[in-house]
């Protein structure tokens, strides 16, 4: 007889989960309460960097240092990602969710009062421990929630529209925060999310199974171990450069892991990552796709950030409100592409063209100069990137989680996560050392001022621009060959989008 996960005894009413079914009103309510938890988790990947000059500032560590606020969350949300997948399906999506919320906001509260820079990273490396448990919880409590078709598509258009513009979302919050606030504010908002996703999900959750546990250490330790060494490998290139020992020894080091994590599942009894998972096609495909979508997308955040600021001068509230036609498009075309266009088109020609888009955005930037302005050089670029990402996000989350089974729902809901997350880590390393390179080469043999640096620094960040639209580009390609243009048979999932059955 399997446990049942619930309300502590002696809980108040209010807070007891009402059946063990969510009734159709309760599914919204924990659409809302499961969308300030994603929103925790994917602020947390942007609101910390425009905070990062104040918190330098205030803490005193030096800019070698600084990038390790960003990758120690980074470090522990990507290895951790497939572990937390697998105990929400072990222990119960329910409890898992609730643990991941309350270690979360305890987190972000000891980073808002840190007095030092080791208490800071140590939280931020906290934080993402709870986000790895947080962010598939959530993707497979909604996977098993909305499991009508009509339902389950605007539920996921709404889902991944927060869930792509969550990024700009931090830059503005962060923004305002830093400015009107303090930089800890950027932390000490999690908080407030918490509590309210908390009362959400303790009031509407039903109960969900936990399993006896059978945890695939083997599996977790090859693959926490690879993907770390990946990441490390890619953020030491910043400053070590791609040919160093100690860059190269740790990307080698990290695929050879990653290799052996793939023979380990073959042959585990319980398997951290079930191969059958990415067996289907639609599935691996759409993970790819999030992949690929995590290295280019960051380039937008990051050198347009950059951008806005340091040569439109822009400040820090008004660079993330400058962000707004980018969510607008994002939101506009993500709810719109799940709930209406993907039931009747499929994914293949949804990702397809969403790539192309968000490549023609990226060219678009590509064209910025030192004199172009925000409203004939940066929004035309915002609309158009917007507008693909929001056809990419809905659908490949949809996809990529429909049909997994409910014993897989959790591992296979932590993939489009872990791809986003590595894919930024590494395109970040990548396209910023590409940009550094591009601006160095500018500006040797030339007579050094403003004028020069400002120039350089657009130069590095076109070159960033070009490889980002490339990537997207490629994307684009291996969606349209990688995707059947209508879901076989065999692909159909339990609550799949009505239309792809």
């Amino acid at each position: 007889m399997s446990s049942v996960d619930t309300a502590p005894a002696g809980a108040p009413a209010a807070f007891r989960p009402k059946t063990t079914n969510a009734s159709s009103s309760s599914r919204w309510w924990i659409l809302a309460a499961l969308i300030l938890a994603q929103l925790m988790v994917v602020l947390d990947a942007t609101v910390v960097n425009i905070a990062l000059p104040s918190a330098q500032k205030a803490l005193g560590f030096s800019n070698g240092d600084r990038q390790w606020i960003v990758s120690a969350y980074a470090l522990a949300f990507g290895s951790l990602l497939l572990l937390g997948g697998r105990l929400s399906d072990l222990v119960g999506r329910r409890r898992v969710l609730i643990i991941g919320m309350t270690g979360f906001a305890a987190a972000s509260a000891v980073g808002g009062a840190a007095t030092g820079f080791f208490m800071l990273v140590v939280a931020r490396a906290v934080q993402g421990a709870f986000g790895a448990l947080l962010a598939p919880a959530v993707l497979s409590q909604l996977t098993t929630t909305f499991d009508d078709p009509a339902e389950r598509g605007r539920a996921f258009g709404i889902f991944g529209a927060v869930a792509g513009a969550g990024g700009a979302v931090g830059l503005i919050l962060g923004g305002a925060l830093t400015q009107y606030l303090d930089w800890r504010w950027c932390l000490y908002v999690n908080v407030a999310l918490a509590v309210l996703a908390l009362i959400g999900a303790i009031r509407h959750l039903p109960p969900s199974e936990r399993r006896p546990a059978q945890i695939d250490w083997p599996g977790v330790v090859t693959v926490v171990s690879g993907l770390v060494a990946v990441v490390y490998g890619c953020s030491e290139a910043n400053t070590l450069g791609w040919s160093d020992p100690v860059t190269f020894g740790l990307l080698i080091a990290g695929a050879v892991l990653l290799a052996g994590f793939v023979w380990v599942e073959t042959w585990a009894t319980a398997p951290l990552l079930p191969l059958r998972i990415l067996a289907d096609r639609a599935r691996a495909t759409a993970n790819l796709m999030m992949l690929i979508s995590g290295i280019g997308m960051f380039a937008v955040f990051l050198f347009l950030a950059y951008y806005i600021q340091q040569i439109l001068h822009f400040t820090p509230v008004m660079a993330g409100v400058a962000f707004l036609p980018m969510i607008g498009a994002l939101m506009l075309t993500s709810a719109l592409a799940t709930a209406r266009m993907l039931p009747r088109f499929g994914p293949r020609w949804l990702v397809t063209t969403g790539m192309a888009a968000a490549a023609g955005g990226l060219v678009i930037f590509a064209q910025l100069r030192v004199g172009s302005s925000y409203a004939g050089g940066v929004v035309p670029g915002l609309i158009v990137a917007g507008f693909g990402l929001g056809l990419v996000f809905g659908s490949v989350m949809n996809v990529a989680t429909a049909g997994a089974g409910e014993h897989d729902s959790g591992v296979a809901s932590a993939l489009p996560n872990i791809g986003q997350q590595v894919g930024g880590a590494v395109g970040t390393a990548v396209l910023n050392t590409l940009a550094t390179s591009a601006a160095l080469t500018y500006v040797r043999g030339r007579q050094p001022g403003p004028a020069l640096m400002a120039a350089a620094s657009v130069r590095g960040d076109d070159t960033a621009f070009w490889v980002a639209a490339a990537v997207f580009a490629v994307g684009s390609l291996l969606a349209a060959v990688m995707f059947r243009p209508r879901p076989h048979p065999s692909d159909r999932p339990i609550g799949y989008v009505a239309g792809l059955l």
